[in-house]
Parts: structure tokens; C-alpha cells; sequence
């Protein structure tokens, strides 16, 4: 990536020689060309929240920047480009969304983040540290802008505009507005799920911002409820991909003698899962953990892995997340443990899971949704 402070080589994370994709786009070039333009000052506590690939806080490394990030994924993306440039560790400050936020931003730099719910939720953490100087940029892709993006910035920093386009990108220009009058943050958000769902029937879950369907519970999840396999105490059961965890949680209220794994790579929805399962006071045994799908998981350590895998990566569709997903499950299962995926019938998963595991049954189907089981077979 060309910047005005140099051409650091990045990657995506986990890095893949195929993958076509590249860690940066026009928006994150705009942002870093507007910055040089205007001669921001940067000596100031520069904060750049909702970073990709760790492609802002990397050029502007010598500034000694405060990355915050959903997304375990960026972070270990950040880390590799960092040390690929060269930047000494601890030269910029990674945290994530659940971490207390700078107590004072100078600069503020905002990649816009696909869920407009947590854009809202950090702008309105962060707002107590922006003070009236404090210089205020956005960015994205035309498409990913609307109307709504640019009220939150207004209802809770001040007033603001947006620039012309460039190659399909478009900044957001704020101006701080210390006497705004803000409402509370609505989030985490609780609400109860409907009955007929079995052993989660009537519970509550909990949502931070940003998580799948976060105020209700998605149909493809109704689905998997309805049918989970049976489980016997002292099994190992991971809700890989866990969300706000009512898959995990619905396992442990039907076997409170199973283990249950909850893992994600959004700390939101590990924090949210951990939320879910402790409001509805489960007796049994959890371990919530953020990380790329099951990497750190010992081989053959569980029984069962329920999954509900996702198929976009910001803007992008592609099955590679999903992919590593059940090649993780695969390495994870004992022999003779199960992998049950949730999905939609278009995406095929089907012919992954049989050419990965040999088998691949159909266990409940309707027009929208597939319900497949693989099982891990003996080593020969």
C-alpha cells in the first residue's frame, strides 16, 4: 500500500498465497492521503477504530496509534504487519471493544464497520475522551455510508458532512460538539426467547453490539434448536462460530454434565455468549474463548461440534471462513465424534463435508435451511 509515510507490505489474516483480496482498499488510501493533505497533527493520542487488517494504525505506526477492534482476526493480521514493517512491539496500542477505551482522543479515525449497531455502541464510549479539538475522520466504500451512518456521528460527536468520492471512497468529516446531550447506550441488549425451542424455551440472552441477529433469534438458529443431537454428561461439546452463545447455552441446560467450548473471533459475541449462559444461571461446566475457529484446541479433544458458519467476511462472500471451520472440527473431533452444520441449502456445504470427513448425512431440511452431520471415522 502506497501511504504518504511509506509502503508497508500487508497481508490478511490467516495469510493465504491464493487469496486474491487485498488487506487495504481506496477507503483506508483516502483516509491516509487526507491526513497528509491537511497536515493533521498526530502527536496528540490518535485512536483508529474498526480497522481491517490493521492497515491505518501500520502506516501510521511512528505515531504510536490506539487500534480498537472487534475482531481477533485483525489483531493477529496488525501484529504481522506490523512486525513485517518493522515496528518495535508496543508501539501501538491494540485493544479490542470490550477493553475501557482511551480516557482522551485527539485524533479520531473511523473505519466504518458493517453493523451499524457497533459503530454506535463505540461512539458512544468513546465520546466522553473527544473534546472539542479533537479531529474527527470516517471512511469507507460509497456503499457502505448511508444516511444513518452519518446521523449516529451527528446525534452523538456534532455536526457532520461528507466528502466528495474518490475511487468509490468517501470520507466523514465531523466536528465535535462537546454540549451534545446524549441517551444512554442501549447496549448490551437482553430480550427472551419464544417458546417451543426446547431446553432455551422462554430463556434470556444477551447481545453486545454488532453480533448476528442481536435482538432476535435468526431462523437458521431456530432451526439447529429445534433438533440438537442428544448429549451425555462429561462430553465435550464446542458452539463453534457461538454468537451470543444460545446454541452452547441451550446444550448445557439439557446436559448440565456436558463441558461446553463457546469460541468466536468477535470478542463481542464471546462476551455476549459468556453473558447469555451466566443469565440463565447454568449449572455445568463452559469455557468461552476468542480465536481463529478452533486454532489452540487440542487435537481429538471433543465429542461434538455445532456450527452455524459464516459466509461474508466485510464485504466479501466466500466459503474460506467456513472451510477452516470444518477442517478445524475435523482435527478437534475424537473418532466417532460429530460435526451438525446449519446452512443455507444454496451454499453447498454438503460436498465440502463429504470430501473432508467421507460422509456427509442430511439430517433436516426445508426450502431455506440444511441441517448436515459428518462423522469423524477411525484412523486408519
Amino acid at each position: 500500500m502506497t501511504t504518504p509515510w511509506g509502503e508497508p507490505a500487508l497481508s490478511r489474516f490467516p495469510e493465504d498465497p491464493r487469496e486474491r483480496l487485498r488487506a487495504w482498499d481506496a477507503s483506508d488510501e483516502y483516509l491516509l492521503t487526507h491526513l497528509a493533505e491537511r497536515q493533521v497533527p498526530l502527536s496528540g493520542a490518535v485512536v483508529v477504530l474498526g480497522d481491517r487488517w490493521g492497515a491505518l494504525v501500520t502506516a501510521l505506526a511512528a505515531h504510536g496509534p490506539v487500534q480498537i477492534t472487534d475482531s481477533c482476526l485483525t489483531q493477529q493480521a496488525t501484529r504481522a504487519n506490523l512486525a513485517r514493517a518493522g515496528v518495535r512491539t508496543g508501539a501501538v496500542t491494540l485493544l479490542t471493544t470490550q477493553d475501557p477505551p482511551p480516557a482522551r482522543v485527539d485524533v479520531l479515525l473511523v473505519r466504518v464497520p458493517k453493523s451499524l449497531a457497533l459503530l454506535e455502541d463505540q461512539l458512544l464510549r468513546l465520546a466522553p475522551a473527544v473534546h472539542e479539538g479533537t479531529v474527527v475522520v470516517g471512511t469507507g466504500m460509497v456503499k457502505e455510508i448511508h444516511t444513518s451512518t452519518l446521523r449516529l456521528f451527528e446525534r452523538i460527536l456534532g455536526p457532520t458532512r461528507t466528502s466528495l468520492a474518490v475511487k468509490k471512497a468517501r470520507l466523514i468529516l465531523c466536528t465535535p460538539d462537546p454540549s451534545l446531550v446524549r441517551a444512554a447506550n442501549p447496549w448490551p441488549y437482553g430480550y427472551t426467547l419464544p417458546d417451543g425451542i426446547g431446553a432455551v424455551s422462554g430463556r434470556p440472552v444477551v447481545s453486545h453490539a454488532g453480533v448476528f441477529c442481536a435482538d432476535r433469534l435468526d431462523i437458521g438458529t431456530r432451526f439447529l434448536l429445534g433438533r440438537l443431537p442428544a448429549v451425555r454428561a462429561g462430553q465435550r461439546v464446542v458452539d463453534l462460530g457461538c454468537g451470543n452463545g444460545v446454541v452452547g447455552t441451550a446444550v448445557s441446560l439439557a446436559e448440565p454434565g456436558a463441558e461446553v467450548l463457546f469460541v468466536d473471533e468477535s470478542f463481542q459475541a464471546v462476551a455476549s455468549a459468556e453473558a447469555t449462559y451466566k443469565a440463565n444461571g447454568v449449572p455445568g461446566h463452559a469455557e468461552f474463548r476468542v480465536g481463529d475457529g478452533l486454532s489452540g484446541v487440542p487435537d481429538g479433544s471433543a465429542d461434538l461440534v455445532l456450527n452455524n458458519p459464516p459466509f461474508h467476511s466485510h464485504q466479501a462472500t466466500t466459503d474460506a471462513t467456513a472451510w477452516r471451520m470444518f477442517t478445524g472440527a475435523r482435527r478437534v473431533l475424537r473418532p466417532g465424534g460429530e460435526l451438525w452444520v446449519i446452512g443455507n441449502r444454496h451454499l453447498g456445504y454438503h460436498l465440502k463435508l463429504a470430501r473432508l470427513f467421507g460422509n456427509c448425512r442430511t439430517v433436516a431440511a426445508d426450502p431455506k435451511f440444511v441441517l448436515l452431520r459428518s462423522v469423524k471415522r477411525e484412523e486408519a
